[in-house]
């Protein structure tokens, strides 16, 4: 080598040199020639125009550098004095400008910044290279949120069945739902969590709320109506009326459901109303006495006037919740107990609540049950037996079921664990919306009594979650990978408990004022916080639940048999997961559940994704649709009292979402379902009558399963069948509002 270009540009004689000086020499030529370049060219810098994501463009600006890497040097919790931004700032410069490009892609820029800030500080790399694949996967992210917002847009979403997604309302709130489903997956759910759901080993529920809000919960309408309360900075008085209270009632249940997700239920409302329909017959009495009327005729009259307002009052309950959709976008899935009030005014509430009912809502001569308030009859024997003195109210129950499928019924004073909590502490513990129930949780001692005295609260209580576990599909697993089935069955329980672990802190961090009226005003127990606490304190008492799906799929993969044939290794595996969830709750001191999943869409997407991964298996993904948890499949043929015989071994298994039904092939048969109620009563099962509903939009024409109409030949029906533990539409106005899989599964239906 015999020149180089100095600073000058000018042609320098070198003597010879060994190789390695020379090379040496080169590079302190090419240094001071470039840094020669970067002062030469530096007022050129604001002439560079930087190339964004997006194809806009806009001019080189060493702020916006500044500016980032100290937001990546704070998530660190690092804090870059000044020398260290000069440094960043001097290297971003030169080497933009060494590009010799006038546009410059927003990508080059990304690279040089991390070079830069790995020189200065590794951890702020690596802060400013997750913040630049969070930003990429937010347009990811925003695409596949874009992709569902269309289909919703012009085809509509049957996820979930309470939902009518021809609204704009509901469109939006879909939308919004896709995209807090992918942030709740980006920011709350770690890799293998992710991969588990990917796959369909396990299900999530509820993905697009459970950022923020809770689950289904016993709401306390009778603490937060106490003394008055506050709603939307107005203060409630305490109703002095019965029409009052239904009012502030029905104001009170569409607030606070909105806040949050799932079933929503207000536990014997019959004894709730009471005291206000006593206000009324108070006045009313009064007023009569006033005019003169004798104390009979006044009492009579004052007497009409209540029950007039509590027909009134549920009616226009039935009115609201079947037509106003919530905040969320849906019509909130409400839930209503009743049946054991004993006095006057308890029974005409009883009784009222089912006669509308089983009349039904709208024209004259096409009337037909609403869906909500599900109710749900609490049974006594003591009480509603024959010769009892409530087994009138019993048997307008049974009347109202034969019409309307509704009442749901539970047993108290049967088997099991709810009818035991009641017989040892004359406590109710009522479902929250379809089948969850509460474990107990006592006054003094939290997870366990403190002593003999000490009394468990379920009034005011409520879920966080529930993930569901695929079990075929982990059987499937464990044995394709050469795996014990419980190593892999234990690997998919600790990833559902440390997601409700995490699921505890995170809501624990969130304030009062989510839902004032259940943690300010008394709804929740011992919610009676302040706006800006956070709700922590309250999460203690709350449950979280592992879900399950598919029992009789499980059986038929690993014998080829079906749980009306043999349940022998469906039995096993529910009882080990009994003992590791009960592990659980022993170690983390947390409520943990079991709950038969009400698979809604779920039963289609499992199918999908098990034939993704294992394929097509005779009678376990051959169908599309999977079993709701430890039904027997819809499609066996058995009669009532079999499947209830069946049910029953795994009744007292899932404790925390149970519930038993069976199909009446007969037309409104009273005596075939009271015998099976009482039967189920005995047995302690919370018990639904299925009955497939069918009502002519026409002509008014009604009877049980029809496609077309005998009496005019409108296909313009509509029709009411179980989803799961809850009513739905499976056709209206010639349309549905469930999904395809759901729609295979009731046409297959002969026991279910």
């Amino acid at each position: 080598m015999q020149n180089a270009f100095n600073s000058d540009d000018k042609v320098v004689k070198f003597k010879p040199l060994v190789f390695g000086e020379a090379v040496n020499v080169v590079k302190e030529a090419n240094k001071d020639f470039r840094q020669q370049f970067v002062n030469d060219v530096d007022c050129n810098l604001s002439s560079i125009c930087i190339v964004k994501k997006d194809g806009t463009k806009e001019r080189y600006n060493v702020d916006k550098v500044v500016n980032a890497v100290k937001k990546s040097a704070s998530r660190m919790l690092i804090e870059f004095n000044n020398n260290d931004i000069a440094k960043i700032c001097n290297y971003v410069n030169k080497n933009v400008l060494l590009l010799n490009k006038c546009e410059v892609d927003i990508l080059d820029i990304h690279n040089i910044v991390e070079s830069a800030l790995e020189d200065i500080n590794p951890k702020v790399a690596q802060s400013y290279r997750n913040y630049r694949n969070y930003k990429t996967d937010f347009v990811k992210m925003l695409d596949k949120v874009f992709q569902e917002s269309q289909k919703i847009m012009y085809i509509g979403d049957k996820e979930n069945s309470n939902a009518d997604s021809a609204l704009v309302s509901t469109k939006r709130s879909l939308i919004f739902n896709q995209l807090n489903k992918e942030l709740y997956k980006k920011f709350f759910l770690t890799v293998d969590d992710l991969q588990a759901v990917r796959d369909g080993y396990i299900y999530i529920h509820d993905m697009p709320a459970r950022r923020d809000t809770m689950n289904c919960c016993l709401f306390d309408v009778a603490n937060v109506l106490k003394d008055g309360f506050e709603m939307g900075n107005l203060w409630y008085n305490e109703p002095k009326t019965l029409d009052v209270a239904f009012d502030v009632i029905g104001d009170i249940v569409m607030a606070a459901a909105s806040q949050q997700y799932g079933g929503f239920t207000v536990p014997e409302v019959d004894k709730i109303l009471s005291p206000y329909a006593q206000k009324t017959f108070s006045a009313c009495y009064d007023r009569y006495i006033c005019m003169g009327l004798p104390f009979e005729k006044a009492e009579q009259e004052a007497m009409k006037d209540v029950e007039h307002d509590f027909e009134q009052g549920f009616q226009g309950w039935e009115y609201k919740f079947n037509s106003v959709a919530s905040s969320r976008g849906d019509y909130p899935f409400i839930t209503m107990t009743f049946g054991l009030g004993t006095s006057k005014f308890e029974k005409m509430a009883s009784l009222i609540m089912l006669r509308t009912r089983e009349a039904g809502q709208g024209k004259k001569t096409c009337k037909k049950p609403v869906l909500f308030p599900k109710l749900v009859f609490l049974y006594d024997e003591n009480l509603h037996a024959q010769g009892k003195e409530l087994h009138d109210i019993y048997l307008a129950g049974i009347e109202c079921s034969k019409k309307a499928m509704y009442p749901d019924w539970l047993s108290l004073t049967g088997d099991g664990y709810v009818a035991s909590i009641y017989k040892k502490y004359k406590k109710v513990i009522s479902p929250m919306g379809c089948r969850a129930f509460l474990s107990p949780w006592f006054e003094r001692g939290g997870l366990n009594p403190v002593d003999e005295y000490d009394s468990p609260v379920f009034v005011g209580r409520f879920n966080v979650g529930a993930v569901s576990l695929h079990l075929p599909m982990i059987l499937a697993k464990a044995r394709k990978e050469s795996k014990d089935f419980y190593s892999v069955l234990d690997y998919y329980l600790e990833l559902i408990r440390k997601i409700h672990i995490r699921t505890y802190e995170y809501l624990g961090e969130m304030r009062a004022s989510i839902n004032p009226l259940a943690f300010c005003e008394g709804g929740f127990y011992n919610g009676h916080l302040k706006p800006s606490d956070k709700i922590k304190p309250l999460l203690k008492a709350a449950t979280a639940s592992f879900g399950i799906t598919a029992l009789n799929e499980l059986q038929e993969l690993y014998n080829g048999k079906s749980l009306v044939e043999d349940c022998t290794f469906s039995l096993e595996v529910m009882e080990y997961i009994n003992k590791k969830i009960q592990q659980f709750k022993v170690e983390d001191g947390n409520l943990y559940a079991i709950y038969g999943t009400p698979a809604e869409n779920l039963c289609g997407l499992q199918i999908e994704q098990f034939r993704k991964k294992y394929g097509i298996v005779d009678k376990v993904s051959d169908r599309g649709y999977v079993s709701n948890s430890f039904h027997c499949h819809v499609s066996e043929k058995l009669t009532p009292i079999e499947k209830q015989n069946i049910e029953n071994k795994f009744w007292n298994l899932f404790n925390g979402g149970k519930i038993q039904y069976v199909k009446y092939p007969v037309s409104y048969n009273t005596k075939a379902i009271n015998t099976l109620v009482k039967r189920a009563m005995q047995m302690g099962f919370y018990e639904g009558v299925n009955l497939s509903l069918a009502y002519c939009d026409e002509c008014g024409h009604q009877e049980l399963s029809m496609d077309v109409c005998p009496k005019c030949g409108s296909k313009n029906l509509t029709k009411i069948d179980r989803m799961n533990g809850y009513l739905s539409y499976s056709r209206v106005n010639g349309d549905t509002r469930l999904n395809d899989a759901k729609m295979e599964e009731i046409k297959d239906r002969v026991s279910m």
